[in-house]
């Protein structure tokens, strides 16, 4: 099967991704932990959805002693650059989320790496609250390997989240504060215009 998006791994358009079969039932304010390779880009992409209230660069997957930007890029810290996304579950689900995090958001198919970032630290993974959490991320998961979704392998884990840590003041907004910088014109930019193609009704009114 070739992909359908040159240049990418999609063998679907991500606005005909299933939508999750499983989710999270409505409860108000609730928050997920993505880990999608780097921070500024995946942040750029969820700010714009429509029932998001915050989201949040960090890290997850390690320790705090070394939870810091230079630690963590030396790719032996065990931490994961993520997003810490607060969200109205009334507005948007965990698994409605999920399926802009897969679709939009990051590669999953790629391990340990997004495109020229390499190391565990570009991990693609899913950082589960609870066993309800880890269920409906490992049930979408498997749908969209029966659905074909991808052309390779989903190497996305999913692992409890022991802490997320707070990454440094710089790098929070960065992709809004910084809308020139190559690295956001080149990775962060194209990824928020296939999220407003694809899905232009979760986006919100008035972007940040």
């Amino acid at each position: 099967m070739n992909a359908v998006i040159p240049g990418t791994s999609l063998a679907i358009h991500p606005e005909r991704f299933p939508d999750p079969i499983d989710d999270l039932p409505a409860s108000g304010t609730a928050k997920a932990v993505l880990a999608g390779g780097c921070f500024w880009c995946v942040e750029a992409v969820y700010l714009n959805l429509e029932g998001v209230n915050a989201v949040v660069s960090g890290y997850a997957g390690g320790h705090a002693a070394r939870a810091n930007y230079e630690a963590v890029c030396t790719g032996t810290t065990g931490h994961a650059e993520v997003i810490e996304v607060e969200y109205d579950s009334t507005v948007i689900s965990f698994g409605e989320l999920l399926k802009v995090f897969f679709s939009v958001a990051h590669d999953p198919t790629q391990k340990d790496r997004q495109g020229n970032d390499r190391g565990t630290q570009y991990r693609s993974a899913i950082f589960y609250h609870d066993d309800t959490e880890k269920a409906v991320a490992e049930a979408y998961i498997q749908q969209l390997n029966n659905a074909g979704a991808f052309i390779a392998p989903i190497a996305t884990t999913v692992e409890p989240l022991d802490a997320f840590y707070r990454a440094e003041d710089c790098h929070q907004d960065f992709a809004r504060r910084n809308p020139n910088q190559g690295y956001i014109t080149h990775i962060a930019k194209p990824k928020v215009e296939k999220l407003i193609q694809a899905f232009p009704d979760k986006l919100k009114t008035r972007t940040p």
